[in-house]
């Protein structure tokens, strides 16, 4: 994020910043930049897929050092990549490191990643606190310096950007922010937060003096998130700027020689264009009014937004002049700016692309998002179908041509584009009665029959299931069916075992004191903590489970997804209550390779061992019986039996694909191509 070299450059001279403690005030914070630091903290293991309840413990325990401190924040969030795509090259490159981040990870190198669902349990667990938040229509930086601008309060975040912004009440790197180790304080005033914070006047000052005004030019000119000029090359060339300057790529200390250097030089100039035409006398004639545009539009980035956010945490109201263009219904604009339908919705809106984000996966076989590739289809036809007109659906024109989107996706080790035809809608949708503005008028049971249809399970199947827990239940029964390779049964087992642990932590740490808890229930519990703390026997990596629980995270995504695009026709899942921990599933699929008996780590508690036995009982119900004897057959089966399996796995294909309603007729054309 941000200026290249920039945070290094101002961490090595400490004396741009002063000492500040904390407390009695509001704080904006970069909820992009918060979760990405508390996931780094919590987490031990990158390997597995993410631990989302410490996660969320993390959060909830940040937010509540403010609380303690009297801190009232408000969290701004990034939205989706805007219609002029302006980073698309940035996040082509940060795709590209975080899949050499997996392919490391996987191969037991050392690393980090954010596991594939952090976002959504971070918005989730802001909604459970009571976190005010909001998520912009795109990149939230001239948003986040607006408010704070606006309430005169710090900016907490990790982005080098706000080095540059002129900020009333000053930035607070997350790093320099020590809220684990709250401060009592002396007097009434109570207890704070030590942290630290940017003075962009001592900053000015050490250079020149340097005018506040320059430092988006300054921005610019070395290369930010929006622009990389190329062409610059040739002023830093040409230009002297110093001892070491001209060492501009050749490493860390050239780096910031050319920074210091350029910082220097433009202390001269008085206002930015001043400057800018002092750089472009550097540059060949024919490019100088095109550079000059691009430096110009870059540095409207720092600039003031129009976006009053103050209006939205008072009233509820995000106006924005990009959304207004973008024409999209308002249930959609109010949805995306309440976080109740994620970035990735707005992306396939309007730019019809979208980034798959990578895993620690295996790399020789497809990518784990393939798997949800049917539910992403049916995503893309509700969002982007548009009704046949009569001419249309005359019949000299019988052919619709879907839409298609391009997904950035991994090929093995390399980042790809792939074109993905949209699913074909049903009849009684693509008529003019439920076009997207109107997707909230369509009754309950057909949105649910939508949802339910896409993940190849009938309603009737999840009677016995929490209603917590029903999208989680049929988005397994889908993997069931679609993963490759095919699911074992250990691992469906330490998948279900997991749940019922998760549902098992959250009766027992409810609270809520009017909550009924039962002693048997309670003393699952703690037997179940007891076996946590045994020492993991199993010090080797599992590739291979790897990779199917990594798909069914992705089907998990898709489908809380589509239920949200929906307008949840089934209860939406809480992440943080340990719906996914990849540690625990990891070695209860290892455990039940050799010791099967953990199945009854619950039986001491009737209700869980009922509840156990209604998720896998509804998960088999969707499959053949055999379906999962046919999985450990010895290699030296016939040829006969072979083509008989074969055969079978079809039919459990065409039924799941019977089920899915936009599917039916719309094989997608995928094309991969190198980037």
């Amino acid at each position: 994020m941000g200026i290249q070299g920039l945070t290094g450059f101002v961490e090595e001279r400490g004396a741009f910043f002063t000492e500040l403690r904390v407390r009695d005030t509001k704080l904006v914070i970069d909820g992009s930049s918060l979760y990405h630091r508390l996931c780094f903290a919590s987490a031990t293991d990158f390997r597995r897929g993410g631990d989302y309840g410490l996660f969320a413990a993390a959060v909830g325990d940040f937010f509540g050092s403010l609380r303690a401190c009297r801190v009232s924040p408000f969290v701004v969030l990034d939205g989706g990549r805007g219609a002029d795509d302006r980073k698309l090259p940035t996040l082509r490159d940060r795709a590209a490191e975080r899949l050499r981040a997996a392919h490391g990870l996987s191969r037991g190198e050392g690393g980090c990643l954010v596991p594939l669902l952090t976002r959504e349990a971070f918005v989730q667990a802001l909604g459970r606190l009571g976190v005010p938040f909001v998520q912009c229509f795109a990149e939230a930086d001239r948003e986040i310096a607006g408010l704070a601008n606006r309430w005169g309060c710090p900016v907490l975040s990790l982005d080098s950007d706000f080095f540059v912004f002129d900020l009333a009440g000053g930035y607070c790197p997350l790093s320099h922010f020590q809220w684990r180790s709250v401060c009592p304080g002396e007097g009434p005033r109570g207890c704070y937060v030590p942290a630290r914070c940017f003075s962009v006047e001592k900053f000015c000052g050490h250079f020149g003096p340097l005018k506040k005004s320059l430092l988006p030019l300054f921005a610019v000119m070395n290369g930010n998130d929006h622009v990389d000029l190329a062409a610059l090359e040739e002023f830093f060339c040409k230009v002297r700027l110093g001892k070491g300057c001209g060492a501009g790529k050749g490493g860390k200390s050239g780096k910031h020689a050319r920074l210091q250097g350029l910082l220097n030089w433009l202390a001269q100039f008085a206002e930015p264009g001043e400057a800018v035409d002092h750089v472009l006398k550097y540059l060949k004639k024919h490019e100088r009014e095109e550079i000059r545009d691009l430096l110009c539009t870059s540095m409207e980035n720092y600039a003031p937004s129009d976006v009053n956010l103050e209006d939205f945490f008072q009233n509820g109201k995000y106006e924005c002049e990009a959304a207004r263009n973008a024409d999209l219904p308002q249930w959609v604009l109010d949805a995306l700016a309440k976080g109740k339908l994620a970035p990735f919705i707005s992306d396939a809106l309007i730019l019809r692309s979208t980034f798959l984000h990578v895993q620690v996966e295996n790399m020789q076989r497809p990518s784990a998002h393939s798997t949800a590739l049917p539910i992403r289809q049916v995503i893309y036809g509700l969002l982007l179908e548009t009704p046949q007109s009569t001419e249309a659906a005359s019949p000299s024109k019988q052919t619709h041509e879907l839409p298609v989107v391009c997904e950035f996706d991994r090929l093995q080790k390399t980042l790809k584009k792939i074109f993905v035809q949209a699913a074909s809608l049903p009849t009684d949708l693509r008529d003019d009665h439920f076009p997207l503005d109107k997707l909230m008028e369509v009754p309950t049971s057909c949105r649910q029959m939508i949802l339910l249809g896409t993940l190849g399970v009938k309603m009737n199947f999840l009677e016995s299931i929490p209603s917590h827990l029903q999208l989680p239940v049929a988005v397994t029964c889908y993997w069931i069916c679609c993963s490759e390779p095919k699911v074992k049964l250990h691992e469906l087992k330490a998948l279900l075992l997991m749940m019922v642990f998760g549902e098992l932590h959250r009766i027992t740490n409810d609270p809520d004191p009017t909550a009924v808890r039962a002693e048997d229930d309670s003393t699952a519990y703690n037997e179940f903590l007891k076996w946590k703390e045994k020492k993991l026997q199993y010090k080797d990596f599992d590739l291979d489970a790897a990779h199917s629980f990594c798909q069914w995270q992705c089907c998990l995504q898709m489908g809380l997804y589509l239920n949200q695009l929906l307008c949840t026709p089934l209860s939406e899942p809480d992440l943080s209550s340990r719906l996914y921990s990849g540690t625990l599933v990891h070695r209860l699929y290892q455990e039940l390779k050799s010791a099967p008996s953990v199945e009854n780590l619950f039986s001491s508690s009737p209700k869980m061992t009922r509840l156990y036995q209604a998720l896998l009982n509804t998960v088999e119900s969707t499959v053949p019986p055999d379906f999962f004897q046919q999985m450990i057959k010895p290699k030296s089966e016939s040829c006969k039996k072979k083509k008989a399996s074969s055969k079978k796995k079809k039919a459990i294909r065409c039924a799941v694909a019977e089920a899915q309603h936009f599917c039916n007729g719309n094989r997608f054309a995928s094309l991969g191509v190198d980037e």
